[in-house]
Formats: C-alpha cells, structure tokens, sequence
C-alpha cells in the first residue's frame, strides 16, 4: 500500500496520484505539485488515503506543500495572462488565415510555459504563428490540436438531461461508443436525439449496456411468437427494465391484447409454425422459475407435528434391541441372493464367469525336455531323412 493524495488540474474529470511528501492535506484545499512540466498549481480531491501498489505508476511524483497565500496571487495571475493571450492569439490566427478555432490557453505556474488548444478538420501549419506569439510573450509556446470530446471537456455545459457533462465532471477517459447500444436500449437512432453537445454520441450510452444486454437474453423480442398461459400470440410492445410484454392473442373477432411477465411466456423458436403443422407446447416443460416463495414446500419437506401426549408415549416406550437390526438386513441379503440365483444366466454372465475360472497352465522347460512327457499329436515334428549315409574314405 502507497500513500497518495488525488488531485485535479483545472478541475477537469482525471484525477491523478501524488505522494504525500510528509504533508497533511485535505479535501478542497489547493496544493502546489511537481510534474514533469515543473511546478503546477491544482487542487486536493481526497485527502492522505493508501491505495494498492499496482494503481500506481511509478516514478510518483510528491506534492510540494499546501498552496500559501502568495501562491494564490501568482494562479491569479496566471489566469488574467491567459485571458490577455487568448484574445492576441485570436487576432492573430485571425492574421495569418488559419483554419483552426481555439478552445483554451494555461499559462505554466511558473510563468515560463504557454499552451494552447484548437480544434481543425485537418492539419494545420502554424509555424510562422508560434514565431508572433513567441516575439510577443517572449516565452515558450505550445500548440496543441484537440478533438471536439476534449473541446467539450474543457469548455463544459448542460447536456440534454439538465446536467453538467460526464466528461467535465467525473469521467477519466473516453470509452467508445456505437449506435449498437442504442439500438438495445429501445432508443431512437435519430442522430440528434442520440448525439450529444460535441457532435458525437452520448457518452451516456455506454452505463447501461450490460444490464439491456442481460435482459434482452431474458424477455421475448417485439413480434415474436409466443406460448401464454391463456394460448398462442404475437408480442406486440416490451418493457426491458420491468420485464414484461404485451401480446396480441390468436383468435377470431376482435384483438384480444394481455400483459404478462417474461417468466409467464415461452417464446417459439422459429416463429409460428407453417399451416398444419402442430404448436409446440413450451410452458409445460418449461421448469417453474425459483421466487423464494416460503409458503409452498414439497410433499417430502413438510414437518410433521405431534401432540404432546404422542410424543410423551413415544419417548417412554421401550427401545427394541439392537441385534435385532442386522438380522433383518441378512434375511433381506439372502432373499435378493436366492432370486438371483433362481433367475436364469444371461450370456454375458456366462461369460464373465468363464473369465473368473484358473486357466489351465502351460508347460515349463523342464517339463518339454522330460521324455516321458504326454504325446501330442498334433505337434509339429521335423522331417527324418532316412537314406543311408555315405561310408567313410579309408574304411
């Protein structure tokens, strides 16, 4: 475990890690940290916490000391400077015919850095704008092109709900969003409707995606043909987050349309059947979803209550011997013994009796080499050549 402080920049969504230092700080107070970029002035989102080693990325920068009254004044400046160079900055874009709008200017707390940020369709050569701005603020300028999402990140606003944007209050990054997750929450793909301030999709979109996606498993979609307990029909309007739909009944005269739970229906795999053809019968098979309903119990489960004075005799009678027990469970044995013996053999029984009896043993060494050992008749012997052998030279 580290022990850090989140602190945000500007207060934009990312927070970010800082150790301690050996400070105290609280929640709200302004702080004076060391980034890459040198000293930056931000502000203490939560205070001294331990958080695990793996969030976070090391080397961890500390935090210098609480911001003082002096250091107010200097973030005060800072921000009238970035106000005077954002309005010369405009002029000279301006100058130059640039297509590029710019969206913010943060002056360093040091005062020796000048960033700013635009948006462009394409790409833009400001080279001979960077050397104007250069020769008038006599420091080092940066620019820096941005997305429309960073756009309304850092310019903030209302959003169609009546609320700040997500991105300027609490997201840290952007997640990618398709029109797939509106289509499964029910939603108009009227771009408008669906789009937000930035042009893009509503980041919005993207929190309740797994909870439609585990209920579009669950409930019949809209037109599907579906098994009631009141017969067959079409489904004619779904309601995800309650569950339920609406179904129009099979039936001559007028429409006949009932509300039931995804639970009380039983969606046709591939729709109605053709014309004389048998309607399947799902509910029936179909097992009786759990609702922890404490009042049914099973046949088997249900406790059996005793009056008193029943269960006093049966307590005060004498217990039978234990003997007794074991003797039962023999008869029983040699009753199931002597039915399966009365019972005639299958093959396969003969069989593996076959396999349980000795086989015969086969003949040892000594045994082949005895002379008196049993004639075999039909055990190969060798051809005997019975022509005479030639006599001997010299007899």
């Amino acid at each position: 475990m580290t022990e850090v402080v989140s602190v945000k920049f500007k207060n934009r969504g990312k927070t970010y890690y800082f150790a301690s230092g050996g400070n105290s700080v609280e929640a709200g107070q302004d702080v004076i940290v060391e980034t890459s970029k040198g000293l930056e002035y931000a502000q203490c989102v939560m205070g001294n916490h331990y958080v695990p080693d793996e969030k976070v990325i090391p080397p961890i920068r500390p935090v210098i000391r609480v911001a003082t009254e002096n250091d107010r004044r200097v973030a005060e400046i800072n921000k009238n400077r970035e106000r005077e160079a954002l309005e010369i900055c405009r002029k000279k874009v301006e100058d130059h015919g640039l297509d590029m709008k710019l969206v913010d200017v943060e002056c360093s707390f040091e005062g020796n850095k000048i960033t700013f940020f635009f948006t462009s369709d394409g790409r833009v050569d400001f080279r001979e704008l960077v050397k104007d701005l250069a020769s008038v603020f006599r420091n080092r300028i940066e620019l820096r092109q941005i997305g429309v999402r960073d756009e309304a990140k850092m310019l903030g606003g209302i959003g169609i709900c009546g609320r700040p944007f997500c991105c300027s209050q609490f997201l840290d990054e952007f997640q990618p969003v398709s029109t797939k997750m509106a289509k499964i929450q029910s939603m108009s793909l009227n771009p408008s409707k669906i789009s937000g301030t930035c042009g893009r999709l509503m980041c919005c979109l993207r929190y309740e995606e797994e909870a439609y996606e585990d209920l579009v498993k669950t409930v019949p979609k809209n037109g599907a043909f579906v098994e009631t307990p009141a017969g067959y029909g079409n489904v004619t309007q779904v309601n995800l987050l309650r569950r339920t739909v609406k179904v129009k009944l099979d039936g001559e005269g007028e429409d006949v349309y009932k509300n039931y739970s995804a639970d009380e229906v039983a969606a046709i795999p591939g729709g109605r059947p053709k014309p004389g053809e048998p309607l399947p019968q799902l509910l029936k098979s179909r097992p009786v979803p759990e609702r922890g309903d404490a009042s049914v119990e099973p046949a088997e489960q249900k406790p059996k209550f005793y009056p008193v004075e029943q269960a006093a005799q049966e307590q005060d009678a004498p217990r039978k011997p234990a003997a007794e027990v074991p003797v039962r469970k023999r008869q029983n044995q040699n009753r199931g013994r002597s039915r399966r013996s009365e019972q005639p053999k299958s093959q396969n029984q003969e069989r593996e009796q076959k396999k349980r009896e000795p086989k015969p043993q086969k003949e040892t060494n000594q045994q082949l080499k005895d002379p008196q050992r049993r004639f075999n008749p039909n055990r190969r012997r060798k051809p005997q050549n019975n022509k005479p052998k030639p006599p001997k030279e010299g007899g």
